[in-house]
């Protein structure tokens, strides 16, 4: 093990078309490193400053502004309560290899700001909006914006999705938040009574719960499970795949045997049992069909350059 993954991987499990310049980009610059960072909003810290929130992109090998690649834009996981960034950094340098517009997004958790759960979402949405508000800025198409996350990022990207009803007070909602589709790693879906978190989002739970918000303009989505998740069992996802059916929705559920929370994660697994490189072909795969790739996925070759 590299000492960049073995780093990389100690800091996830704490918290809870390719071209030939491939090889070049990672000899030119450091594994998992975004190529820029900006912020989308400011938000007001602990003590009451002004505090921004980022955006960390990396982008295709000679892309430019005036481009109009599709986008992928990923939300960490951690509960609501925390987490980073650097959870997708990996996924992004990956699609970001692919030709997308690879996006980490930091939002506000209960350790960072002191938020309650639904602020996470709000934050998801500003996040969205901002990036459809400037794609001309950077070389994307807002029509193709992909959004993704684990765990309770994962329903920070659904929501985003699927709660419409769920907005900021005083805030705009003159661009639609929805993205084109939705990648997700064993996402939190139910937050009903019987579901992840009601007694934190009970007073809100029916704006705020992807699993009671689906209907037609719901996106395309693509979703990874662990059989052995003690957290979002098989019958979460399986209940979620016949409302998306009854909703008329395309809807690719992948269910990973014996596997159990976050076993997604880059560097978790190697060989025969690297469920980053299973995950994120199929996922490839799934943008592939919907026109945002082209080609065939190269993650092996990615993960060999590691």
């Amino acid at each position: 093990m590299t000492l960049s993954r073995l780093v990389f991987s100690l800091a996830v499990l704490l918290p809870l078309s390719v071209t030939a310049a491939e090889p070049e980009r990672k000899q030119n610059r450091p594994q998992f490193a975004p190529d820029k960072t900006v912020p989308y909003r400011t938000v007001t810290d602990k003590q009451g400053k002004p505090d921004d929130l980022d955006l960390h992109l990396f982008l295709p090998p000679g892309h430019q502004v005036s481009d109009k690649r599709p986008c992928v834009i990923f939300f960490f996981g951690g509960g609501w309560n925390g987490g980073s960034p650097s959870q997708f950094f990996p996924h992004c340098e990956y699609f970001a290899s692919r030709g997308l517009v690879a996006i980490s997004a930091q939002y506000r958790t209960k350790s960072s700001h002191g938020v309650i759960p639904k602020v996470c979402v709000f934050d998801g949405k500003a996040a969205v909006r901002f990036l459809k508000a400037n794609a001309n800025r950077f070389g994307i198409d807002p029509d193709r914006i992909i959004a993704g996350g684990g765990s309770a990022g994962g329903h920070v990207a659904a929501a985003v999705a699927t709660c419409d009803e769920l907005e900021e007070e005083g805030n705009s909602t003159e661009i639609s938040p929805v993205p084109a589709a939705l990648m997700l790693f064993n996402p939190v879906y139910d937050n009903g009574p019987n579901g992840y978190g009601h007694s934190r989002v009970k007073a809100y739970w029916k704006t705020f719960s992807p699993m009671h918000n689906i209907d037609q303009a719901t996106p395309p989505t693509i979703a990874f499970f662990g059989t052995e998740d003690p957290l979002i069992p098989v019958a979460t996802t399986e209940a979620y795949a016949a409302r998306m059916k009854d909703a008329g929705v395309r809807y690719e559920n992948r269910l990973y045997e014996g596997q159990g929370h976050g076993f997604f994660n880059y560097g978790r697994g190697r060989g025969d049992t690297d469920y980053f490189v299973e995950t994120v072909r199929e996922a490839d795969r799934f943008l592939i069909s919907l026109g945002f790739l082209e080609g065939k996925p190269t993650v092996e070759d990615f993960v060999k350059a590691d």
